[in-house]
């Protein structure tokens, strides 16, 4: 088994039990015992908690901005409008379904305010985040895309924790991210 199929494994079970659990059922012991490897395994890789959690955080954002970006990519030179965007965001936010997996980022997130050891790899996740969107709004020719991008991954982000919390998809995406692009267009009086 190699170094980095076990470190894989380890952060993949962290994830699973933050989502299914909370943070407080994250020991070295169940994590071993959830990825299938030795104690000694969890703690060779990370030295603490916090380690392993800004780790699992990291790359959880680091493989969904992978995957968000690629989408974005597929759409690039199609002549999108701020309208198909809009829908396109708010198709992908309905696709995404809630496993442990993508429940564990909003348990970090709040983790995050209380642990500051964490508070570098959330900004991390959400710098990450930011940029994306700016390179999306740039691409529709958005003015000052980074003065709009965190309003708008904020949005985005508490609608899915809506949607997650009350079990209610229904939600209009579209409409909200809409709204604040549009908005960005008015003049500030």
């Amino acid at each position: 088994m190699s170094v980095t199929s076990v470190r894989d494994r380890v952060l993949a079970a962290a994830l699973h039990i933050v989502g299914t659990e909370g943070v407080p059922a994250v020991t070295n012991r169940r994590i071993a015992a959830e990825a299938g490897v030795s104690l000694g395994s969890v703690t060779y890789h990370f030295a603490s908690q916090s380690d392993l959690l800004r780790a699992a955080l990291t790359g959880f954002v680091s493989e969904e901005t992978t995957r968000l970006r690629e989408i974005a990519e597929t759409y690039r030179d199609t002549g999108l409008s701020i309208e198909d965007a809009a829908a396109i965001t708010e198709r992908i936010a309905r696709d995404l379904a809630f496993s442990a997996e993508r429940i564990a980022p909003f348990e970090l997130y709040i983790q995050a305010g209380r642990d500051p050891e964490l508070r570098d790899a959330a900004d991390e996740c959400f710098a990450a985040y930011d940029e994306l969107t700016v390179t999306i709004l740039g691409a529709l020719g958005i003015p000052n895309p980074e003065s709009l991008a965190p309003t708008l991954v904020a949005t985005i982000a508490g609608l899915q924790l809506r949607r997650l919390a009350t079990g209610n998809g229904g939600q209009d995406f579209s409409t909200a991210v809409l709204q604040l692009i549009r908005g960005a267009f008015l003049p500030l009086s």
